[in-house]
């Protein structure tokens, strides 16, 4: 029990990450700085890519696990 706990915490973690990592760069590749002074479009399209990011690789993290975890009880 305590590991699956362990594993689902690093494995949401790292992919929340990573995705958020990628919706920055991302956003930096198309000029929409988070950091921008300011809350202008720029700034709130960087934001939303950063947003997103994360979500999409949390999702991505936790369908990684549970095909991990179905294989394993097999």
């Amino acid at each position: 029990m305590k590991n699956s706990l362990l594993l689902e915490g690093v494995s949401d973690a790292v992919g929340f990450v990573a995705g958020a990592l990628l919706g920055y760069g991302l956003g930096i590749l198309l000029d929409l700085n988070i950091f921008a002074p300011g809350y202008g479009n720029a700034s709130v399209g960087g934001i939303l890519l950063v947003g997103l990011g994360g979500g999409g690789g949390l999702s991505l993290a936790r369908r990684w696990r549970n095909q991990f975890v179905t294989k394993k009880e097999e």
